[in-house]
């Protein structure tokens, strides 16, 4: 098995057009990238440290073409840059999703507490009651909860990947 230095994702394929979603009807280069190519690149990507720069090598068995090299290289960079927009706006419409649960949540739980403070304190059966609203409050809070502790992190690290698969060279070889 070949060696290859660290940051360098290589592809093999028998054609440029393996690459690209052939059920997208967008001009070539703005096309969706093949969803296997995609995950390929994005797995392998994913395995090398941040902090190594990342190439990425396609090696096409068909006749050497300019024109090929140009297309490959502009829809790589634009489809990687146009999914990290995409990932950009995920997290800010998640963020915005965060804060309105925040304030419906919060408005539920100092609803429940009134309620509460208007339930007697007098016997098994409302006790149970006052309790049930205190967690029912507490438990409106979760979603707002998850989604500021641990929800936008992964979106967050996709779209720094994909803004790092958007800038790094793209090398296209013939093997033909």
């Amino acid at each position: 098995m070949p060696h290859h230095p660290p940051g360098l994702i290589e592809l093999r394929l028998a054609n440029a057009n393996q690459l690209i979603n052939t059920m997208d009807p967008s001009p070539f280069h703005e096309r969706d990238l093949d969803h296997d190519a995609e995950e390929f690149i994005v797995s392998w990507a994913r395995e090398q440290s941040p902090d190594v720069s990342l190439r990425l090598r396609i090696v096409l068995k068909q006749p050497a073409d300019d024109a090929v090299v140009r297309m490959v290289q502009d829809s790589i960079k634009h489809y990687f840059a146009y999914r990290a927009l995409n990932s950009r706006r995920e997290v800010k419409e998640l963020m915005r999703e965060g804060r309105t649960s925040l304030v419906i949540g919060l408005v539920f739980l100092g609803l429940m507490l009134v309620v509460r403070s208007l339930v007697p304190p007098s016997g098994m059966w409302s006790d149970w009651l006052r309790e049930g609203l205190i967690i029912s409050g507490w438990v409106a809070l979760w979603k707002p909860i998850d989604i500021h502790l641990y929800r936008w992190w992964p979106v967050r690290r996709l779209r720094r990947l994909q803004d790092r698969l958007a800038a790094c060279p793209v090398e296209v070889a013939f093997d033909g």
